[in-house]
């Protein structure tokens, strides 16, 4: 027999909690003539048992129906899914963990955050040490801090010997500029990369251009493009982030972003561009869109992961109609301007893959090109004429 304190310690529990016990009819105490209850090995064994029962996930009540009565299979199938999800969930919290560490892939992790909070999701990754420039790449790009190093040098070696780094034409980039409806003098080019763009600008307008991109390499390979062609002295290149542009309110007429708006989101972009333009300023603005309703699964699932943001042609045109723009004109840019930008990515990843087989950003280019060559023509650039209103 064992007094109350003595079944506590064989059983690693409290004497409040034997007492509950018993309340509960669980264990039987037999109060002796002196106020003391003593608990029979029979007690003991039953509070062990439960305990075992218990470690199944069972309640305490649960614990005395399969006690007194058969096991109640429907009840332990409805705890064995629930402990099943439990430990599902419990996994995916230890990966993540683990990621963060450096352990394990974190680019699932990054996406789902990008789609639920990215402008938060940029704050945080800047918090952990990262700047601006490799933020924003890490989130369009890598989608891995921890292998972000890495993916960023084969990246920018596939992309090292391209003069261009986007879809486009010069045929396209002077058919936008004959819609513009105003001959501009103060032109501010967004995300100009190695000035193919950049070029035509200066060369087909007595503008005095603005050319920021945040890339350095870049903005040499521009300059030297520049001075080559005798267009040097009107323009300015400026190593700068578009989210946080150096210049006075109304400092342009007209505001040239060829693919570079998605970046920081191009919601965002139509908002913190437009004080820059003077009333009546022209933005125009290419961006990534779907052309038709009719969309394969595959497209849609690259794109949910590599721009979770793109929307229908309507859809872009009524925000910058919400955002303060009148529409002055748009259009698709042709297969020619996809094929200068593709064709040579192809030729130069050809090249690459042999030595760096196993290289994360080259797979990545890999998969990019193959929904190009299926699935144009579902999706495409649109180049947007965009007139800031009063």
């Amino acid at each position: 027999m064992y007094r109350i304190s003595e079944l506590a310690q064989q059983v690693g529990l409290s004497r409040t909690a034997l007492l509950y016990y018993e309340k509960q009819g669980l264990i039987q105490g037999q109060r002796q003539a002196n106020g003391y209850r003593l608990y029979s090995d029979q007690d003991l064994q039953r509070v062990r048992l439960i305990q075992k029962l218990q470690a199944g996930g069972l309640t305490l009540k649960e614990c005395q129906a399969c006690l007194d009565a058969r096991i109640d299979r429907p009840l332990l199938q409805q705890r064995l899914q629930q402990l099943d999800q439990e430990l599902a969930q419990k996994q995916q919290s230890r990966d993540l963990l683990a990621a963060l560490l450096g352990q394990g892939d974190l680019k699932a992790w990054h996406e789902s955050v990008d789609r639920v909070a990215p402008d938060a999701h940029l704050d945080w990754l800047m918090k952990q040490g990262f700047n601006e420039k490799e933020a924003l790449r890490l989130k369009w790009l890598s989608k891995d801090m921890n292998e972000h190093e890495q993916y960023m040098a084969d990246f920018m070696a596939a992309f090292e010997t391209l003069d261009r780094w986007g879809p486009g034409s010069e045929t396209e980039t002077r058919r936008a500029l004959s819609r513009v409806p105003h001959t501009p003098s103060a032109i501010l080019e967004v995300g100009c990369g190695k000035g193919l763009a950049t070029t035509i600008l200066a060369s087909d307008t007595q503008a005095t251009i603005t050319a920021v991109d945040n890339e350095p390499s870049a903005l040499a390979r521009l300059t030297e493009m520049l001075q080559q062609a005798g267009l040097a002295e009107r323009v300015e290149p400026v190593c700068a982030s578009m989210t946080d542009l150096p210049f006075e309110p109304g400092s342009f007429d007209l505001i040239w972003a060829e693919g570079s708006a998605y970046i920081m989101g191009v919601s965002k972009a139509l908002s913190q561009w437009r004080p820059l333009l003077q009333d009546g300023g022209i933005l125009m603005l290419s961006d990534m869109v779907w052309l038709t309703d009719e969309r394969s699964e595959a497209a849609e699932a690259f794109f949910a992961q590599e721009y979770p943001d793109m929307q229908s042609v309507d859809t872009r045109l009524a925000q910058a109609e919400a955002a303060g723009y009148q529409v002055v004109d748009h259009f698709a840019l042709s297969q020619a301007a996809w094929d200068n930008y593709y064709q040579p990515l192809k030729a130069r990843l050809s090249e690459l893959q042999p030595q760096m087989p196993d290289s994360a950003a080259l797979k990545d280019i890999a998969r990019e090109i193959a929904i190009y060559e299926q699935y144009l023509g579902q999706y495409g650039y649109q180049m947007m004429m965009l007139k800031k209103r009063d």
